[in-house]
């Protein structure tokens, strides 16, 4: 698949059914996220993989940090967190490792740790795996990232659900550039 492609065609898989990606495919994935733009080589950036019964582990921590949160919790909630992570056969939590760092702020190492996701969603695009990047009030807790084994300067920035589409992903809807781009027309 040529870049160009990948880079004007990805679009979210949220069906996915098994098969996960194989070693091999996994291998070019976490390849394609080592290669984020990243100011200082500090390589921000770290991921977990679970799968199989993790998955109903991460679910139930999901679901103790569902109950956690302020304001009326509902049962369908604490199941919505409770289900998630069994939404693919893979989730990759996609940890961004911020570091002090006199030249290279947080903010920055942050960005790079998502470019990083990105490159993994555009890897599995290119390799016909289905993806949808997820977040959600939940991928904040503290609980979840204690859960998890974050550390203090870490903090979950995604988790990737991987496997094989349920069906044929849609088509990239084109998009009108001139709603984005513009040229600055400089001091006058």
């Amino acid at each position: 698949m040529q870049a160009l492609d990948a880079l004007l065609n990805r679009v979210s898989v949220p069906r996915l059914i098994d098969p996960a990606p194989t070693a091999e495919q996994r291998e070019v994935l976490f390849a394609a996220a080592t290669r984020a733009p990243d100011h200082g080589h500090l390589q921000p950036y770290r991921f977990l993989t679970v799968e199989g019964a993790a998955r109903e582990q991460m679910g139930e921590l999901l679901a103790e940090a569902a109950q956690m949160q302020e304001g009326e919790v509902t049962e369908a909630m604490i199941d919505k967190a409770r289900n998630g992570p069994l939404r693919a056969p893979l989730v990759v939590v996609v940890i961004a490792n911020l570091q002090d760092h006199v030249k290279y702020p947080k903010a920055e190492q942050l960005l790079a740790a998502g470019c990083a996701a990105h490159g993994i969603l555009l890897a599995a695009y290119a390799q016909g795996i289905g993806a949808v990047w997820r977040t959600g009030d939940l991928a904040y807790s503290k609980h979840v990232a204690k859960g998890l084994g974050l550390t203090d300067d870490e903090e979950v920035i995604a988790f990737l659900y991987l496997g094989t589409p349920q069906k044929e992903p849609r088509v990239a809807e084109k998009v009108d550039l001139a709603e984005f781009v513009s040229a600055w027309p400089g001091k006058a």
